[in-house]
């Protein structure tokens, strides 16, 4: 499955029925299953097809209430709760949802750039397969391992998406992923380097945890940003959606707490006219809750997805997940099967054995600590 854990969880029901749902943060999945054995120990018995109740309990029952951890596990469960009650109903998850405004999930690829020439050869590979939407990634910014430079990396990332759009003209979406590694200042002036137009989003430049810091960084440019990925909960998004921070909401549905949360800051986003542009870096689960919750949303813009031309991911383990969602193009059809749509070879999995996997600790050249 690449080169991270996934969290796959399973809710069986006495009539035989069963759910799956997938959590996200990856690299910390050890915490996530600590609080689903904790929700593990009241939640037997209990009726699945109470899931808005059940949500507000997981969420609820204890003092601390809310977090990463905590929400990644209920967003598993609530998954599961959701393909239980639609399987039950032999109807699609997004029939719980309101039903669907769409037939076909638009996508958005995902390219790197060792080189302006190499970016380019790419962006026009996926243009050829169908592609109109493509995120680029930063360039480097260092040549050694482990060491990322901000100055470094925006002058040369500046430069070669300058050239991608004076090569691939205004047709096509583009945007750049800095991965929350840049300060005010450096976002600023990454988005200053270049013509007005080039960009038609930047995606999470600096960290989340301050609005107001990305509300200094809003006056200094006119780049659409992309924001929330790393959103616990609908709380996190308010300011960034009351305040026309972010004009694409980056929603995770594995770290959001799942779909009873998912479709509240989809409602909360449409009030304000902003769109969703699902985060989605997991497995076949996580890609066909997203694809449900947007079938569901009527706004919505464009889904990550990461099997592409030029993806280092060719597809998910049809061994582990024998049926899954994938995509025609740049569109996954919306499924019209009961449920998720999406099954798991749990034999399999179980002969499997853990094993960590750890994010990179980026530093800078003073030896500092920086975001990955």
């Amino acid at each position: 499955m690449g080169h991270r854990n996934q969290l796959v969880v399973k809710v069986e029901t006495d009539e035989g029925i069963f759910g799956l749902g997938e959590s996200g943060l990856s690299g910390r999945e050890l915490a996530v299953v600590g609080a689903i054995n904790h929700y593990r120990e009241w939640l037997i018995g209990r009726d699945p097809r109470s899931i808005g109740a059940l949500w507000q309990e997981m969420y609820r029952s204890q003092y601390f209430e809310g977090g990463r951890v905590l929400t990644a596990a209920i967003a598993a469960i609530d998954l599961a709760l959701h393909d239980i009650v639609a399987k039950s109903l032999g109807i699609p998850v997004y029939q719980l949802l309101g039903g669907k405004h769409r037939d076909q999930i638009p996508c958005f690829a995902t390219c790197v750039m060792p080189s302006a020439e190499e970016l380019i050869s790419n962006v026009k590979l996926l243009m050829d397969s169908g592609w109109n939407v493509i995120r680029v990634m930063m360039a480097p910014g260092g040549s050694e391992e482990g060491i990322f430079e901000p100055r470094e990396s925006i002058p040369l990332t500046a430069d070669r998406v300058i050239a991608l759009r004076e090569e691939v003209g205004s047709g096509p979406v583009l945007g750049v992923e800095y991965h929350h590694r840049l300060s005010v200042a450096e976002a600023a002036s990454f988005c200053q380097r270049m013509p007005s137009g080039t960009l038609d989003f930047l995606e999470e430049p600096i960290r989340d945890e301050s609005p107001e810091a990305y509300e200094s960084l809003r006056s200094m440019t006119d780049v659409p940003f992309a924001i929330g990925e790393e959103f616990a909960s609908k709380w996190q998004f308010m300011p960034y959606l009351e305040r026309g921070i972010t004009q694409f909401a980056r929603l995770d549905v594995c770290n959001v707490g799942g779909l009873t949360e998912a479709m509240k800051v989809a409602a909360t986003a449409e009030m304000h006219y902003i769109d969703l542009m699902p985060h989605n870096p997991l497995g076949p689960i996580c890609t066909a809750a997203s694809v449900h919750m947007a079938a569901a949303a009527p706004n919505f813009a464009w889904l990550e997805y990461r099997i592409t031309p030029t993806d280092s991911v060719r597809e998910f383990d049809t061994e582990m997940f024998p049926i899954q969602l994938s995509a025609e193009g740049d569109r996954i059809p919306v499924p019209d099967t009961p449920g998720l749509g999406v099954e798991f070879n749990e034999a399999l999995a179980k002969e499997k054995s853990f094993e960590f996997w750890e994010a990179p600790h980026l530093r800078r050249r003073d030896g500092s600590y920086t975001n990955w």
